[in-house]
């Protein structure tokens, strides 16, 4: 028994070092918004949805490998906020981010409500293939999409989950609860929406 519990130990350490030493190699961005249109943006690293910027935070912490990367963040009815890094072995930079709104869109004079009852809850929100958040913003008490009524595209992705695309079809004034659970699958199955630049 103690020959096992020292093996255990001994790759708990083992385990523990590798860990360490990568650590040492990657770089970590942090990115931090003022207010809650900034907080609730999705972030893309290098084309890539790695979440949205309110929880790259400590288990979701942003680590990247060393040099240059592009970081674009989005949030529906803004422009997107571009910015290039160089990332560091090691070493922690705070990227600030400050979003414009855009002022091309217009909220709609007759609306349509559509829910989100979703799990994982932190997956990309893509309306006819614009990004608009992520689920738990569109879910809940008080919480909803607000579209003009007639079709529109709904796409839900994270990478590591199969996409979930779906069209509805809205009436004015009309209520909709959208309820699906994104089946597990590869990151090679992420979807062109959330593999951009």
């Amino acid at each position: 028994m103690r020959h096992k519990t020292v093996t255990f130990f001994g790759f708990l350490l083992l385990f523990a070092s590798a860990a360490l030493a990568e650590n040492r190699v990657l770089g970590e961005v942090e990115i931090q918004g003022a207010n809650k249109v900034e907080k609730t943006s999705g972030v893309w690293v290098d084309g890539q949805y790695v979440g949205y910027v309110k929880e790259l935070k400590g288990d979701h912490k942003l680590l990247l490998m060393p040099g240059e990367h592009t970081i674009v963040v989005r949030q529906s009815g803004y422009g997107d906020f571009t910015q290039s890094v160089t990332v560091e072995p090691g070493m922690k930079q705070v990227l600030e981010v400050k979003m414009s709104k855009d002022p091309r869109t217009h909220p709609p004079q007759v609306t349509a409500q559509v829910k989100l009852d979703v799990n994982p809850d932190r997956a990309a929100v893509f309306l006819d293939n614009a990004f608009v958040g992520h689920v738990s913003e569109f879910s809940g008490l008080g919480r909803a999409m607000l579209l003009n009524p007639g079709t529109h595209r709904i796409k839900i992705e994270l990478p590591g989950y199969q996409a979930f695309d779906t069209e509805i079809k809205l009436l004015p004034n009309q209520k909709y609860t959208l309820k699906t659970d994104l089946a597990r699958g590869s990151i090679a199955q992420a979807g062109a929406l959330i593999k951009r630049d």
